[in-house]
């Protein structure tokens, strides 16, 4: 079952509770991407000492490696990973998009060659649905096809058509084998920077109706104006009693800034990946750990955090382990920046609850903008 409520609003945005499963998910949420069945350098007992009541699989890798039907005998993937929380899976519409040389769009469907063996596969969105479905998971993605920026309005028109033609045959499969759960599925919004595109798509997909909605085909190389200007003309179009959920974005600017336009989920590998490579988020900007400049910084990663991390390490001991080369740098940059980026999202509830989200956005922006770009 997957219910979801808005319980308090602060201008567009909105702070509620997303339930499904039995999982209760507080919204605006931030999902740790864990792209083969892992959030990469933490175990899911990590993730829940963080707060974490959703996490992020991907149907592309985890079709291809170790494959759907071992991880249905497993028990699916909350039993196969160990993890108790939700799972939410994007439907690999946006790895095949990365890998256009290895893919060929049709009709009926996508056909691709792996990027592990060369093998050749064809994804259908009935298909890609009983993938998820094999997998266990609580939410489900619509096969969709992400395009390219820049694309012409026309080249964007026909993504657009193809992947509601899709959703329309997801929902149809969904009702066919799965009509009360516990797989639930979420439409995708595409038309690339196209107004009109944007709100034909968020309108033919809510006429076929969806358990939430999510906006795609943004954060791939067009300017964050256009990007924040999508995302509205996306939410405008929504119900208000469905989540949203923004695609693969972002930075916590990016988070903080979205918010506010009325996005309720969010995904991204910037605060893993980053980590892996010694970039720790704080409440003042990004700083790059490993630079010479912190050997001698006996501070916490952030003075302002209150993570196990930043509680018992230094910058100069997280740098030391990353210029010794030791796994644990990995670890707790990657600790310590999801943590970040949980807090901040319950932050930003917590402001909503009390009308000031405005404040908090400005108060944030004006703080972190000031000092990342001193720093990246």
């Amino acid at each position: 079952m997957l219910t979801f409520h808005v319980e308090h609003t602060s201008s567009h945005a909105r702070a509620g509770t997303l339930l499904v499963n039995g999982h209760t998910i507080p919204t605006p949420i931030f999902m740790p991407v864990g792209t083969a069945g892992s959030v990469k350098a933490l175990p899911p007992t990590d993730l829940a000492l963080l707060g974490a009541p959703i996490v992020l699989g991907n149907t592309y890798h985890l079709y291809l490696r170790p494959g759907a039907d071992l991880v249905r005998r497993a028990g699916g993937l909350h039993r196969f990973s160990g993890w108790n929380g939700a799972i939410l899976t994007d439907s690999g519409g946006y790895q095949i998009f990365s890998l256009q040389k290895l893919r060929k769009i049709v009709a009926e469907g996508v056909r691709f060659r792996s990027h592990l063996d060369g093998s050749e596969h064809f994804f259908t969105p009935e298909s890609v649905y009983d993938i998820q479905t094999a997998l266990g998971s609580d939410i489900a993605m619509v096969l969709d096809v992400c395009t390219p920026y820049p694309a012409t309005e026309n080249q964007a028109a026909e993504d657009l058509r193809v992947t509601l033609d899709w959703a329309r045959r997801s929902k149809q499969h969904q009702r066919e084998t799965c009509p009360e759960g516990p797989t639930h599925l979420f439409g995708i919004i595409q038309g690339s920077v196209y107004a009109a595109l944007r709100r034909q798509s968020a309108e033919a997909l809510v006429s076929v109706g969806f358990d939430g909605y999510a906006i795609g085909g943004l954060s791939v190389g067009e300017p964050k104006d256009l990007m924040f200007e999508m995302t509205r003309i996306s939410t405008d179009s929504l119900p208000s009693d469905h989540p949203r959920y923004l695609m693969g974005v972002g930075t916590p600017a990016d988070i903080v800034r979205a918010i506010g336009t009325g996005v309720d989920m969010f995904d991204c590998v910037l605060p893993t990946r980053n980590g892996r490579n010694g970039m720790a988020f704080t409440w003042s900007g990004p700083i790059p750990v490993k630079a010479a400049r912190y050997a001698e910084d006996f501070s916490p990663l952030d003075p302002d955090c209150v993570c196990p991390v930043c509680s018992s390490y230094t910058r100069a001991y997280v740098r030391h382990l990353f210029n010794a080369r030791e796994i644990a740098a990995m670890m707790l940059t990657t600790r310590h920046n999801l943590f970040f980026y949980l807090d901040l999202v319950r932050r930003a509830r917590a402001a909503i609850a009390m009308d000031r989200y405005d404040q908090f956005a400005a108060d944030f922006l004006s703080r972190y903008a000031e000092v990342s770009s001193a720093n990246e």
